[in-house]
């Protein structure tokens, strides 16, 4: 017996409810690039400015946004020679210089948050979260992020990020969008447990990961199938990292952190770090309920039924194809 509920379903409803449309992305961008080129034209005008250079950062950078997403991620590049050394003091001496780069915009329209600087565009709804990146001169735009919690210095690198998502994407062409569909599985969880976590970037590289050990991503249904299974399985007990911009033998050990999947711009940073066992738990019970789900629409003989099942993965709106 066929399964009632196929690859060809599932790329209809991210059609319809899941992708970030085209035209939507397109006018975001348009936002944005406008916004960093006014920043970008301040730097080149005023020496000792004390800006660097802005880049496109986040998950519509890595074509990886789920609809409805009103919020872009810009990352600014700040001489950190140049710039207070305490965290509000530096997202306050940035949101001067972005306010002194966008005449066009209201001072009301820049706001100073805790961690970065938020841009409200009026009429669209967009927000724009720039975040400040410490630069000492590395090459490939490598910097240091202030960590939200302990104030510490972290490195990254928002160009490393791109190239490595975007590498694999050109390999396989159905990653973004079985990221996205995790996303979205996550947003379903969110909206029953408001503490359920399990980050953006964590999925973007358990997917990269399953990729490169050559999990076969032709088929939306097997993919999501291995995903769930993957945690299932105790696939968190392993190390998740990645060796395309460090050499495997700087690879740290696995240590004791519940779950550990290192930043590929970064070794010494867990993008987990914050994840407790509960946490691990949480995560690993939501994917059995959704495993549980995917292997039994497979052979659930009525449409509705297994309509039903796959609602318990990807929530309410789903349904079948015309």
């Amino acid at each position: 017996m066929d399964p009632q509920i196929t690859h060809r379903d599932l790329a209809a409803f991210a059609d319809d409810k899941v992708n970030l449309k085209k035209p939507e992305v397109d006018r975001q961008r348009a936002q944005v690039n406008g916004l960093r080129d006014r920043i970008e034209t301040k730097i080149a005008a005023t020496p000792g400015f004390g800006l660097v250079k802005a880049l496109h950062a986040g998950s519509v950078a890595k074509g990886t946004a789920l609809s409805k997403t009103k919020d872009r991620d810009l990352a600014l590049y700040v001489r950190a020679e140049l710039a207070p050394s305490d965290r509000p003091g530096l997202v306050n001496w940035m949101r001067d210089r972005i306010v002194e780069a966008n005449p066009n915009l209201g001072p009301d329209q820049i706001v100073a948050q805790t961690h970065c600087v938020t841009v409200n565009f009026r009429g669209t709804g967009l927000d724009v979260d720039v975040v400040p990146v410490l630069y000492e001169g590395d090459p490939d735009d490598v910097g240091y992020l202030v960590n939200k919690k302990t104030g510490d210095l972290v490195k990254t690198s928002t160009r490393q990020h791109l190239d490595f998502i975007r590498g694999r994407k050109d390999d396989h062409p159905n990653l973004a969008q079985l990221i996205r569909f995790t996303k979205w599985w996550v947003r379903q969880q969110r909206k029953r447990d408001g503490d359920f976590k399990c980050k953006s970037f964590m999925l973007e590289l358990i997917w990269a990961h399953l990729a490169d050990r050559g999990e076969v991503l032709d088929d939306y249904v097997d993919a999501l199938e291995a995903f769930f299974t993957f945690l299932v399985v105790g696939g968190l007990d392993e190390q998740i990292a990645f060796t395309d911009f460090h050499k495997a033998s700087d690879l740290p050990e696995r240590g004791t952190s519940p779950i550990q999947v290192l930043d590929p711009a970064n070794f010494e940073s867990n993008v987990a770090d914050e994840y407790e066992p509960h946490h691990r738990k949480e995560l690993e019970d939501a994917a059995q309920e959704a495993l549980d789900a995917i292997t039994t629409a497979r052979f659930e003989p009525t449409k509705g039924r297994a309509v039903a099942l796959w609602q318990i993965v990807l929530g309410p709106a789903f349904t079948a194809a015309a």
